[in-house]
């Protein structure tokens, strides 16, 4: 009993892209907040950037607690660019060089309650420029040059949610943003996580100072949780439609398998009216692989729902950013082999005019635990309500890859082992009128191998809050 998802995309309305020339396939990186939060710093980007030295002693970052400052910061740079594990082809490679070189702050950068802020202000000084917390991050502009040594990118973070500055008319907003832009050029950063607490949510305005400030173009998230006022507007020019390279289509994404699918049905809305398209992407959030718990330090998502987890955010062209302690050798040796997996990311950086989504649900319900965090979030702009605990028993998604070419990913949202099949004719994107003419090759992208050719469907048996993900080609 499945209830049929419109294959069609709604070309009527067609966005109109950010026009800086960069995002022009999902963007790849690293960013603090889901494993860290607030305990950040400098030394710990620069590391995470780089990666430990040969002989060096791998440890968990949890030690630290709030004990941490921009040493830690470089500790995430070193990690971006070890070499010291290998792709499914047996040849070294670092996360960097499988696309993921965007490193990014994720908060607190800023003194809070800083003595030299303005009257009402938390972190913002009377001539609108942001005041740094020298103790965490001596040197901003060394980081990133840290950085760029290391061939990656690096991330700052602004409208800050921990101490937010809350502007109180258009004067002092639009001094705020011109602050915060002079900062970000003069730290030299390369893309801007901009969130949505503060009172600085004049998108078309960052646009406009970046481009008149820098020499160069920036990567931008919009943050703003899935709030229509925020979404694309594909009735203005680029500059104002899409003034940012890629956009948050939910609230934040939690420690728990019910918040990833919460999550990933967001961008639903937006693939249907062909809103998430090259630089300017819909954006489910960050990716919880690899995430351990804060109160007993086991991972969070266990492999089935890892693995579900990144398949899902290829197979619809979200953003690919990892937030783990890339220096944890446990959690590496867990999901390496996930995250790493150059079929699963060219699928996820194809695009062929859709950005990929569901095709069919099942009509049946199973229940999903949710995490207490999840209603219980420190986010109050966090929309998973705990009702969300039935969902669909599974969900296929599809995306087409050009040159007859479709990706296929069968979840099973159900705790037990459950066969699903992919009926090629229903697969939207496959040129196939009915299941007795449609005979497909098919292609298994977790073991890397060719299942064969088939008539009419394929089918496999797919374990709890796990996913099937195949390349469907007819033949």
């Amino acid at each position: 009993f499945t209830i049929a998802a419109s294959t069609c995309i709604q070309n009527i309305v067609v966005v109109s892209a950010n026009d800086n020339g960069l995002a022009l396939t999902p963007p790849m990186g690293w960013r603090s907040w889901n494993q860290y939060a607030g305990n950040v710093d400098q030394v710990l980007i620069q590391l995470i950037m780089e990666g430990w030295s040969i002989g060096a002693e791998p440890t968990s970052w949890n030690q630290y607690g709030g004990n941490v400052d921009q040493v830690l910061m470089q500790l995430i740079m070193d990690g971006m660019v070890d070499r010291g594990r290998t792709d499914h082809n047996g040849q070294p490679t670092s996360l960097c060089g499988l696309g993921y070189c965007d490193v990014g702050l994720d908060d607190n950068w800023q003194d809070c309650g800083s003595a030299n802020a303005a009257p009402g202000m938390n972190y913002h000084d009377i001539d609108g420029n942001p005041i740094v917390d020298l103790k965490r991050f001596p040197d901003l502009r060394r980081m990133t040059a840290y950085a760029h040594s290391l061939n990656l990118t690096a991330g700052f973070y602004g409208n800050n949610c921990i101490c937010s500055d809350h502007c109180r008319n258009d004067t002092e907003c639009d001094l705020h943003i011109q602050g915060d832009t002079k900062a970000l050029v003069g730290f030299d950063f390369d893309s801007w996580k901009l969130d949505g607490c503060g009172g600085e949510n004049d998108m078309a305005s960052f646009d406009r100072y970046i481009r008149k400030m820098a020499n160069r173009p920036v990567l931008v998230e919009s943050c703003h949780w899935g709030v229509p006022k925020y979404d694309p507007d594909p009735n203005l020019p680029p500059r104002q439609g899409c003034p940012w390279n890629f956009y948050r289509s939910s609230g934040d994404i939690q420690l728990s398998y019910s918040s990833v699918l919460w999550n990933l049905a967001s961008v639903e809305r937006y693939r249907a009216i062909n809103a998430s398209v090259p630089s300017c992407w819909a954006y489910p959030d960050m990716l919880q692989i690899g995430i351990r718990r804060r109160d007993d330090g086991t991972l969070g998502l266990n492999r089935a729902e890892s693995r579900s987890h990144f398949g899902a955010w290829c197979i619809v062209s979200s953003p690919l950013f990892l937030g783990h302690d890339v220096n944890d050798e446990e959690v590496n040796d867990a999901i390496w082999d996930i995250i790493s997996n150059r079929e699963a990311i060219a699928v996820n950086q194809a695009y062929a005019g859709d950005s990929g989504g569901v095709y069919e649900t099942s009509s049946f319900l199973v229940h999903v635990d949710v995490n207490p965090s999840v209603t219980t979030s420190r986010n109050r702009h966090l929309r998973v309500p705990g009702a969300y605990s039935e969902v669909p028993s599974y969900r296929y998604l599809s995306k087409p890859l050009g040159g007859g070419k479709v990706a296929v990913l069968l979840m099973n949202c159900s705790r037990e082992a459950t066969k699903l099949i992919a009926k090629f004719s229903d697969v939207a994107g496959l040129s196939c009128n009915d299941d007795t003419a449609c005979r497909c090759k098919v292609r298994n992208i977790w073991t890397h191998k060719d299942e064969g050719s088939y008539d009419g469907s394929w089918s496999t048996i797919v374990a709890g809050h796990d996913a099937a993900f195949i390349i469907v080609e007819a033949i």
